[in-house]
Formats: C-alpha cells, sequence, structure tokens
C-alpha cells in the first residue's frame, strides 16, 4: 500500500522544516526541503551567468538535485553549506516567483512524492504541488515570536528582523505564481506557545502515529 504524503506549509520562521524532517524521521519517510531545492537550482544559475527565468527553467530540465536532510548535491557537487550563501539568499525570490521556474520545480517535486511516503514543506505544498496529499499542515506563529527565533538562529536587531519578516510575508501572500495561503483541508497548528516536540506530537497524533 502506498504511504502517504503529509504537507506543512506556512510562512517564514514557523517551524516547518525542523518540525518536518523530525516527523519525517519518526515515521520513517522521507524529507523534503523544497526551499533547498530552490537555493540549488539559483546557486548553479549564478555560476553559469543565468539571469532569465525562460533559461533557468531550460537548465532546471537538465540539472540533478539530490536533497537529503543534511546533505544538498546538484549535478554531483555537495552544495550543502554554498546554497546559504547570503548572495544566493537574495537571489533566490526571482527564481521562486517565475512561472517558468517554478513549473519545472513543482514537476520534480511531484516525481519525488509519487511513491509516496514523504514529509514536504514550503509555502505551496498543500495547495499546489500535493493538492490531493493525505494529511495537510498550516503551521504559524505570531510576527513577534517569529522574529524572535530568527534573532536566536542568525542573531542581527529583532526590530529589522520583524520588518523584513513582515515584508516577507506581504510578498508571499500577494505574488502571482502560488501564494502563500492555508491550503484546504489543512490542519491549522499555532507554534507560537509550543515546543517543537509538542509541535511534532500534534502532527503525529493527527496522522494517527504514536
Amino acid at each position: 500500500m502506498r504511504k502517504p504524503i503529509i504537507t506543512l506549509d506556512g510562512p517564514a520562521a514557523a517551524g516547518k522544516s525542523t518540525a518536518a524532517r523530525l516527523v519525517a524521521k519518526r515515521l520513517g519517510f522521507r524529507f523534503l526541503d523544497t526551499g533547498a531545492m530552490y537555493r540549488a537550482v539559483t546557486w548553479k544559475a549564478r555560476r553559469l551567468g543565468l539571469t532569465d527565468p525562460v533559461r533557468i527553467a531550460e537548465m532546471i530540465r537538465d540539472t540533478r538535485l539530490t536533497i537529503e536532510p543534511d546533505r544538498v548535491t546538484c549535478d554531483g557537487a555537495d552544495v550543502t553549506l554554498a546554497i546559504r550563501d547570503p548572495q544566493v539568499t537574495a537571489a533566490v525570490r526571482p527564481v521562486a516567483e517565475s512561472p517558468e521556474c517554478r513549473a519545472e520545480l513543482v514537476r520534480l517535486q511531484r516525481e519525488i512524492g509519487a511513491s509516496g511516503g514523504l514529509v514536504t514543506e514550503g509555502r505551496d505544498q498543500g495547495s499546489v504541488v500535493f493538492p490531493d496529499a493525505e494529511y495537510k499542515f498550516y503551521l504559524d506563529a505570531t510576527v513577534d515570536v517569529r522574529a524572535k527565533r530568527r534573532h536566536l538562529e542568525q542573531g542581527g536587531d529583532v526590530a529589522s528582523i520583524r520588518g523584513s519578516i513582515e515584508r516577507r510575508d506581504a510578498e508571499d501572500r500577494t505574488r502571482t505564481v502560488s501564494p502563500l495561503v492555508r491550503p484546504e483541508g489543512a490542519v491549522y497548528v499555532d507554534t507560537s506557545g509550543l515546543t517543537l516536540d509538542e509541535v511534532v506530537a500534534r502532527i503525529l497524533a493527527a496522522v494517527g502515529s504514536p
């Protein structure tokens, strides 16, 4: 029997990635970090000097990606650390907002999920990529809580981080292609006052696993 697909969507710093990794580990499922996919192709596009979305989409078709919990490769090269470079981060948005590039990456994500047994997180997983997923969750938290989390992870001024998150939220919710929405049928989880273990427990309880 095909194992289910579990999607976790939500805004930045809501706890999606860490929770998804732990849920996948507990269930013995694969974990898909879609953000790493976008970063990896952005990294390659920068290396090749590509800026045109159509050409980047063509490049994606000839790109070999492996997305593992602790390792990302692009055409055989380990880019786990390279894709976290601030210059890559700054260049991701045009790729993510390109209909041509997103279509190619959605295709790849669906191929990865075709056999089931997948926990995937992002901003359009339950709404666009896997609308028929067996279990969908929408993780959220107040802006203040999310800003404090980013501060603890990366340092910096909390007020500035808060402003950046608010701008990112607005951009994600109003973009033309795959805007951030709460997927139909998704269980809403406010992580503001929850520990990571409590978030994971709620998700596992909803999917019927101890």
